[in-house]
């Protein structure tokens, strides 16, 4: 199972780290950042396609080891576009031709990803990053990713859970479209 969402406002970690009871690894992208992207971001300057596209390469890699090995996963991410959605599944073959690597032949190997969309308006997750703190990403960022902010849709496998939903709720949802 994959994770996606608008942003990181503690929600997806919070749900992460409760299925972990179910004994499945739980992985926060933010941990993966390398530290350019974080000193990037840290003087308040979004990233960009050329910063995220290594970063979730790096993060398909992590659940394609995973899965292959039998493990279930919940990666908590902020997968704003399609084709970031698509990297994560498919790694550098999901990805824009410029990343993909010439000569590569063969069905690339791909992650089974539900993707779980966390919505909400700009105030209430502006209001719940401003309770963060220690993060490397200030909330001044989160206008350039809903500007960027392509919300799932068909035919991706998604469901979609307003974070006005209880901790509780959020988890019940999730588990029943894992039956």
């Amino acid at each position: 199972m994959g994770h996606s969402c608008c942003c990181k406002a503690c929600l997806p970690v919070a749900v992460g780290k409760r299925n972990r009871i179910l004994g499945w690894r739980f992985y926060d992208a933010d941990d993966y950042h390398p530290e350019e992207n974080r000193v990037k971001m840290g003087k308040g300057i979004p990233l960009n396609d050329q910063d995220r596209i290594p970063w979730l390469c790096n993060l398909h890699d992590i659940l394609l080891r995973d899965v292959t090995s039998g493990q279930h996963v919940i990666l908590a991410c902020s997968a704003l576009k399609k084709v970031y959605r698509d990297i994560l599944i498919r790694g550098k073959d999901g990805a824009p031709p410029k990343c993909d690597e010439p000569g590569k032949e063969g069905k690339p190997a791909e992650v089974q990803l539900l993707v779980v969309y966390l919505s909400g308006s700009f105030e209430v997750i502006s209001g719940r990053l401003l309770k963060r703190k220690g993060h490397f990403m200030p909330p001044e960022l989160l206008q350039s990713q809903f500007d960027i902010l392509e919300p799932p849709s068909a035919p991706e496998n998604f469901i979609q859970i307003s974070v006005d939903k209880s901790l509780p709720e959020m988890i019940a949802i999730i588990m029943e479209a894992l039956k």
